[in-house]
């Protein structure tokens, strides 16, 4: 194998772990639900 073919696949290999193996960072998200009062029975349509 030549120097320029073993330089391209260490270029590839390097670029490759930048794209994937980089450092993972994750993002936390908080969802407030609206408080609403669940419907109450009135005997309406009896």
């Amino acid at each position: 194998m030549s120097t320029s073919a073993k330089t391209i696949i260490a270029l590839c290999t390097v670029a490759f772990m930048a794209a994937c193996g980089g450092a993972k960072q994750t993002e936390t998200v908080y969802v407030e639900e609206a408080v609403s009062q669940e419907p109450v029975y009135t005997g309406k349509y009896k």
